[in-house]
């Protein structure tokens, strides 16, 4: 195995000149949508709707689950966890870069969310990508079945079986714009801070989610669209409600 990108390579930038040094023009923090594009507004999140539960608490009950109940999730619900994983709080440096509820390295943020959508009350059953700058969902696809789903999660049934499943995309370059040949592992860590987000978001409102890494990286990125070079699947999160 090759540990050398898990290593701090810091070193590569000395010779390197990134695109934003040569004045080339920054990747939009949000791509346009094409026209004619069904767009569903979320209602406000707001930060202390579920703040009953200490960081303390919610920390101690983190954990990954597998098993959801068949009962749907509210659109208030999705709105906060969106919010929690990829919110935006400040646009900054003419749009160049965004503050947002989760840290990125060079605040690039690399990752678009998409979602599975099954049943999430108000929010037709389809496939989603979610608008930071908007806080709102565009709809770029018909409803995946949720053996698809699975399939594409080397056959992890949970992944379909879900109230809603957040697929995490990576554009390379929004990083590598500034960080050229280390985006690597700066990307690694900013969806590790995202995904743990979404832990403690669904925890504090007796949801759950796990993590998944293993995947069929060819079947995830055809069954969202991707290219799987200019975008790609990085990361994969169902969400439901808690079996008693």
């Amino acid at each position: 195995m090759n540990r050398d990108p898990l290593k701090s390579n810091w070193d590569l930038l000395d010779d390197f000149e990134s695109d934003q040094s040569k004045g080339i023009e920054y990747p939009p923090l949000q791509r346009p949508l094409p026209e004619a594009t069904e767009v569903v507004k979320l209602p406000e999140a707001d930060p202390d709707a579920h703040a009953d539960m200490p960081i303390g608490g919610i920390i101690d009950a983190r954990r990954s689950v597998r098993k959801f109940t068949e009962e749907p999730i509210t659109m208030e619900e999705l709105s906060w966890l969106l919010w929690a994983t990829q919110g935006v709080k400040k646009v900054f440096r003419e749009g160049i870069a965004s503050l947002r509820s989760v840290p990125s390295g060079g605040a690039r943020h690399p990752m678009d969310t998409y979602l599975l959508v099954n049943s999430v009350t108000g929010i037709k059953p389809g496939l989603y990508r979610y608008l930071p700058l908007d806080h709102a969902l565009a709809r770029v696809g018909d409803h995946i079945s949720s053996e698809s789903a699975a399939d594409g999660c080397l056959g992890q049934k949970f992944a379909g079986d879900c109230a809603v499943c957040f697929v995490w995309s990576v554009i390379p370059y929004r990083t590598e714009w500034r960080y050229g040949p280390v985006s690597g592992k700066v990307i690694a860590l900013d969806a590790g801070h995202l995904c743990q987000n979404l832990y403690l978001a669904c925890t504090a409102m007796g949801l759950g989610t796990c993590a998944i890494g293993a995947y069929d990286q060819e079947k995830m990125d055809t069954l969202l669209g991707l290219d799987g070079e200019k975008e790609f699947v990085i990361y994969v999160a169902p969400v439901g409600r808690l079996c008693q």
